[in-house]
């Protein structure tokens, strides 16, 4: 049964759709979506998070059913975004956890709302996307170009593209639909902003949350990336998933559900002594 959907507005006028589970009181887990997603990137993953963990899936600015304002796709908005949706819900210190360019985001909010970051897990993460041949060629064969409508057929090729491992096929095409949500011009807008230009891995260094580092290891696109990153995130360590690739929170979401619970316990239990 898909959950409930609810939306708050923030302070500078966008609305951003979420999801909200598990025990008011709990610890808050806000979990963040890759590039033209939405709050349904973690679909299958949230049956099998338990119930005294309160995860907040939500649609980031332009993407699913959020608000697309014209401009402000810099990883440093969607962080600001963040900040503001958490004082809206009136959260206190959460765990952040983000996917892809969710994963830059996570590491943005981490780096300038140190604060309010409990812990920080990062899905198919890279210190930096800048530059990485992947984008660039998808910026100069398709996106660059890109009118409206979207092409579907593009859509499921690039969403194909993530996979290692089968996922349900109605959650795929669940994906490809959200996908369609943006228009031409959020897709070049996140892709340039949040990715092809966003460098802040000199930064990184400034985090102070507990990381955790998810990784499947047929991950064309982080492959080359691992230790550096784990090398920028002080202290930092890594749960790796045979087999599995970009998506793979789709592909293996209950070990993904049971990694993660892991890790928000662990944070609690050193929260109390």
């Amino acid at each position: 049964m898909t959950p409930a959907t609810r939306s708050v507005e923030l302070p500078n006028g966008v609305r951003l759709p979420y999801v909200d589970q598990g025990d008011p009181l709990g610890v808050p887990v806000l979990l963040l979506h890759g590039i033209t997603d939405s709050w349904r990137s973690f679909e299958l993953v949230l049956p099998h998070l338990p119930d005294s963990v309160r995860t907040i899936a939500l649609s980031q600015r332009g993407h699913g059913d959020a608000d697309r304002p014209a401009a402000g796709y810099r990883p440093q908005d969607f962080a600001a975004d963040l900040a503001a949706f958490m004082d809206a819900l009136e959260l206190g210190p959460a765990v952040i956890v983000g996917h892809s360019m969710g994963a830059s985001i996570a590491q943005r909010f981490a780096i300038d709302f140190p604060v309010r970051t409990l812990g920080l897990g990062l899905v198919g993460a890279l210190a930096t996307w800048k530059g990485h041949p992947d984008f660039v060629a998808l910026w100069d064969s398709v996106v660059s170009t890109l009118t409206d409508p979207v092409d579907p057929g593009f859509v499921r090729e690039f969403q194909e593209s993530t996979l290692a491992q089968p996922v349900p096929p109605a959650f795929f095409e669940t994906v490809v639909q959200e996908s369609l949500k943006l228009p031409a011009r959020v897709w070049k807008a996140a892709l340039v902003e949040a990715i092809l230009e966003a460098d802040f891995s000199g930064e990184l260094a400034r985090i102070q949350a507990p990381t955790l580092i998810f990784w499947g290891d047929q991950d064309a696109l982080t492959r080359n990336g691992q230790e550096a990153l784990m090398a920028a995130v002080a202290g930092s360590r890594r749960v790796v998933y045979p087999g599995a690739g970009h998506g793979l929170h789709w592909e293996e979401p209950e070990r993904f559900a049971s990694d993660l619970t892991a890790f928000v316990e662990d944070l609690v239990g050193r929260a109390r002594y």
